[in-house]
């Protein structure tokens, strides 16, 4: 008999949800990169979710909608990250789930170790810390040093606020990559529509009773002037309300 408390998967099929809004610069290298992934036991389903970029974006997305692999869907007019997420979400079919933002921060290469273990059938839900190469500080801007130095100020500060509301102990409950079985939301409902999604998804997730590990990732952050798109005086009012909405609304 098994000692694992989740099901083992075996050929599975991993549905990587991608937001994308005004990446020009970064979107076919990201794309690129994803549809050439390959993990050993998974197949992955590409869900693009493109959000009537301004900049040219959905043009250089179009083509990747012809990929055998793909499923690309079209937005009027954008909603929020949050909002485009759960689009994708609703349409994902895999085994496991992963939310991919069409930026270079985040190394694809670590998606083999954060699902290592959802596979092996330990966890449901993994979270890939970016404080994986050490220190306090995630956010190093070359160019905007005082917004990098509040923004990890901030991190911390909210990382308290949401281990107390949980009673959980993580270092980076807002990172990108959450990693998940599609049936941990099963029968959840979602509606934030920007960054309090992560809020959202974490929260209501572990109320569930699905206690994330985390493990270390690479991570290279972007500065505001590089396209980084979180409002330092909106967004943060949006978390608050999250965690306290989140904390006791109705599963």
């Amino acid at each position: 008999m098994s000692s694992s408390p989740y099901p083992p998967i075996v050929n599975g099929t991993l549905s990587v949800v991608v937001p994308i809004y005004n990446e020009a610069a970064t979107v076919r290298q990201s794309l690129d990169a994803i549809f050439a992934k390959q993990v050993p036991g998974w197949t992955l389903q590409i869900i693009l979710v493109e959000s009537n970029s301004t900049d040219g974006t959905r043009d250089l997305v179009r083509p990747y909608g012809n990929h055998p692999r793909a499923k690309l869907i079209l937005e009027d007019r954008p909603r929020g990250k949050g909002f485009a997420v759960r689009t994708g979400l609703a349409h994902a079919t895999g085994d496991v789930i992963v939310i991919q933002d069409a930026d270079l921060e985040y190394d694809l290469d670590d998606y083999d170790i954060l699902l290592a273990p959802i596979a092996a059938g330990q966890q449901a839900f993994v979270l890939g810390s970016r404080h994986g190469q050490g220190g306090w500080a995630i956010r190093k801007f070359s160019d905007q040093p005082f917004q990098a130095l509040i923004l990890n100020l901030a991190h911390w500060g909210f990382t308290l606020l949401i281990n107390v509301a949980l009673f959980i102990w993580l270092k980076d409950p807002f990172t990108m990559y959450k990693v998940f079985r599609r049936d941990c939301i099963k029968d959840l409902t979602f509606e934030c529509n920007r960054f309090d999604f992560d809020w959202e998804l974490l929260m209501k997730l572990v109320r569930k009773g699905y206690r994330p590990i985390e493990i270390p990732i690479s991570y290279k952050s972007r500065s505001f002037k590089e396209g980084k798109k979180i409002s330092m005086f909106r967004d943060p009012l949006t978390w608050l309300w999250a965690v306290v909405k989140y904390r006791f609304v109705k599963l």
